[in-house]
């Protein structure tokens, strides 16, 4: 009995001391490994997505950025038009580089531009507006007087004081509307008023800024859209970092709007026609013989997922042709 209790006793016990801390650290090591792979895994799904964001922002600056600068100094009726700018001061030595229609682009170096951050490039052009219609009939009555267009559109989106772009297949002319409502298709223009105002309302190119008893009157069939300004550039997005923004002027003044995140900083060189190379904004080159611009992007990520525990940072370039100066 005692002999048959003892086994009974020996047979039922449990893990001895040394078996149960050898068990436990396995268990440690096991449960270590896990925690290990899983926070790899974390950052490697962090990096992952750092990138893909960076990549994406990049892409969409570009497709963007793109978009925009095909169409610089380009109209709705075609290239190389001749151009009757009729806007106060436009012939001034002073004017505005925007009212040079000539111009179309110019470049800014290394935050020269009052709204780009310190050291990063930027851009301004102009070109004719997205939204286009097409003029039924325009009625003039004397130079010094004023014009209406009638258009086919009467939920179009201009408004008082724009400054507008008409064209047919032999010229262009540029003014500023006087009266436009939206729910009408007349929008009307007159001499002097609003800023900068026209200086006249004969549109005949070449312009010249007196009375000559006559005025260019734009058949059925001319197009008609708005004259934009834009600018694309660099700036603090007061969270931290810096995005790629796209300014438009109305009226005078630009609205910016946030286009994409994780744009550090950006770079610009001009190819000129007929020298064959690119040249930086510092170098003045002849904004009127521009024909392509390199855009050079850093970007950078917002989490610490690279090297050293760094930001990843990546580098992206894009060659745009200016559509409207390809000979």
């Amino acid at each position: 009995m005692r002999s048959q209790r003892g086994r009974s006793v020996r047979a039922n016990g449990g893990f001895s001391l040394v078996e149960l801390m050898i068990s436990l650290v396995l268990g440690l090591l096991v449960s270590i490994a896990a925690i290990a792979i899983f926070l790899s895994s974390q950052r490697t799904w962090r990096a992952t997505e750092s990138l893909a964001r960076i990549q994406e922002d990049g892409r969409v600056a570009f497709e963007l950025m793109a978009r925009d600068l095909r169409q610089a100094g380009g109209t709705p009726c075609g290239t190389n038009l001749p151009v009757a700018n009729v806007l106060n001061g436009a012939s001034a030595t002073t004017a505005p580089w925007w009212m040079n229609w000539g111009a179309a682009v110019v470049g800014y170096d290394r935050g020269a531009l009052e709204d780009s951050a310190a050291g990063t490039d930027a851009i301004e052009f102009v070109t004719s507006g997205s939204q286009v219609v097409t003029v039924v009939k325009h009625s003039t009555s004397s130079p010094n007087s004023g014009g209406r267009f009638t258009i086919d559109n009467s939920d179009h989106d201009f408004v008082d004081g724009d400054i507008i772009l008409v064209c047919d297949y032999s010229q262009a002319s540029i003014l500023q509307l006087s009266r436009a409502r939206k729910g009408s298709n007349t929008i009307e223009y007159v001499r002097g008023s609003g800023s900068p105002g026209n200086c006249t309302t004969d549109l005949t190119a070449p312009v010249v800024c007196s009375s000559r008893g006559s005025s260019k009157n734009y058949a059925p069939g001319s197009l008609l859209a708005r004259f934009q300004v834009m600018r694309w550039f660099v700036d603090d997005n007061g969270r931290g970092g810096r995005s790629l923004y796209r300014s438009v002027m109305v009226k005078g003044r630009f609205a910016r709007d946030e286009v994409a995140e994780h744009i550090q900083s950006m770079r610009i060189a001009y190819l000129v026609y007929e020298t064959g190379e690119y040249a930086f904004a510092s170098a003045a080159p002849d904004w009127k013989n521009v024909v392509a611009v390199r855009i050079r992007l850093s970007l950078q990520g917002t989490t610490k997922e690279g090297v050293n525990r760094s930001p990843l940072k990546r580098i992206m370039f894009q060659t745009i042709t200016l559509r409207n100066r390809i000979p």
